[in-house]
């Protein structure tokens, strides 16, 4: 495939060269949707997208890049929410959705080996069906691409008992902007040998260096899961409820979901669904426990509830008896996505606290925005069970077209109960003007100097985050 030079940049021409026919598009050969994550925020004109298909074409395409001076801007399933992955003006989109192999499972010592490429939900499905679980879990499962969970350390469902990506991952190959391949591809727990430099890229957002394989630990298979419903009176009673159910089943919570009133009618109202307790609570928590053998556990998890009650933490709950009813639970915890499609154009907070001080917070956050904008509609919910609260504000364009007062009341409340602007969705560029709310000047020079070290021209995924 070549490239007139009269037509395109030399660099367009050589990583034709690198990479064959078919695997580089340039003008309006770009599909619109590699232009945009699932954020509102929109970046700049690409010169290509490409598609290599291995470390070594990768490893090609950034040495390439670098020596030209073009900047890259990594992708995977672009289903992020902070625009980590939308293209800076000039910049090859280095797509990683054709590196999607699992290259082995092995159940003696717990392990996946994959491409970045590929999709979160088909790690899921293999490690069950070797008899296996891979823990990591969000929404976007069945589009979201592994490389871009490393890259932005997603959390979802089950960081209580699992931890957030940095504690599932084992080993990475990173390719640096020069091209230089970091084989840190380790298969044990215990490997003290010097510092563990996958860390450094383990939430980078491609600005450090292009993931492309892992080492993942993979845990002991469920066949299914307890779950409950619960309605409550206040955050006191939730953080109650999770205090006593990690004693009473002894640390085995797999998700602590909060829904708050406001979340919870909504979600009815969106979905149509029946509600398994009554509206009108303050709080509602989905507790939910996997098992390799649901039925056994049943007894126990019952009987955390029945102590709950008798302790006067719960107010009423409705037990799943079956795991449909277990994904009824969910369907519920999941709805935003049927909520935002009656609220567009909402700006989507995910932000964390610590536990001790959430209902404290929120309480803050909706007295704030209500006294600043009396018709904006919110609506709280999160993984609470691990300080992660998401808030959804909107419609915005009557009250705060631009979104920055209804920003500005937030981050400030957050910064000021010493949390985090970002829990788990990463900065990109969305959140860049308030990272500084969440670290120190010291934090963000050494950042910078780390930045300046290993893409010392600067190419890699330029503009995000810092």
């Amino acid at each position: 495939m070549m490239i007139p030079k009269s037509k395109h940049p030399v660099i367009v021409e050589r990583i034709a060269e690198i990479l064959g026919d078919g695997r580089l598009k340039v003008g309006s050969q770009v599909p619109d949707a590699s232009l945009r994550d699932w954020s509102a925020e929109r970046g700049g004109t690409p010169l290509a997208l490409v598609t290599p298909e291995s470390t070594e074409q990768v490893s090609a395409v950034l040495r390439a890049c670098h020596e030209a001076g073009v900047p890259v801007v990594p992708q995977g399933g672009l289903t992020g929410l902070a625009g980590g992955a939308v293209p800076s003006d000039g910049a090859v989109l280095l797509s990683l959705a054709a590196m999607n192999r699992i290259e082995e499972i092995d159940t003696t010592s717990g392990l996946m080996v994959v491409q970045a490429g590929c999709v979160l939900q088909t790690l899921q499905d293999a490690a069950e069906a070797a008899g296996r679980s891979f823990q990591l879990d969000l929404g976007a499962r069945g589009s979201s691409q592994i490389g871009g969970n490393i890259a932005t350390n997603a959390g979802g469902n089950r960081v209580i008992r699992y931890g957030m990506a940095r504690e599932l991952v084992l080993g990475l190959e990173v390719v640096l902007a020069d091209g230089t391949v970091l084989p840190m591809m380790n298969r044990m727990p215990k490997n003290n040998a010097a510092l563990d430099l996958k860390h450094l890229f383990i939430g980078s957002e491609g600005t450090l260096g292009v993931i492309t394989r892992a080492v993942f630990r993979l845990h002991p298979s469920v066949a299914g899961a307890n779950a409950a419903l619960v309605a409550l009176s206040g955050f006191s009673d939730a953080a109650g409820l999770l205090a006593h159910a990690q004693k009473s089943l002894s640390g085995r919570v797999t998700a602590f979901e909060l829904m708050w009133a406001d979340y919870y009618a909504a979600v009815l109202a969106a979905t149509g669904r029946r509600p398994p307790v009554a509206e009108g609570h303050a709080v509602y928590a989905l507790v939910e426990m996997q098992g390799s053998d649901p039925d056994g556990e049943h007894d126990a998890f019952q009987a955390m509830l029945e102590g709950a009650f008798e302790a006067g933490l719960v107010q009423d709950a409705a037990i799943a008896m079956s795991q449909r009813e277990v994904d009824d639970f969910w369907a519920l915890r999941d709805g935003i996505a049927e909520i935002l499609s009656h609220r567009a154009t909402t700006i989507n907070f995910d932000v964390s606290v610590p536990l001790a001080r959430i209902g404290e917070c929120v309480d803050d956050i909706r007295a704030a925005l209500k006294s600043r904008f009396p018709d904006l509609q919110v609506i709280f919910f999160g993984h609470a069970g691990d300080s992660n609260i998401h808030l959804v504000a909107g419609p915005i364009e009557a009250v705060d077209p631009t979104g920055h007062g209804i920003e500005t009341a937030v981050y400030d409340l957050v910064r000021a109960y010493g949390g985090s602007v970002s829990a788990e969705h990463g900065i990109g560029l969305h959140k860049k003007p308030w990272l500084s709310y969440s670290r120190s000047p010291a934090e963000l020079d050494l950042l910078r100097r780390m930045k300046s070290m290993l893409d010392p021209k600067g190419i890699l995924n330029p503009g995000k985050v810092l």
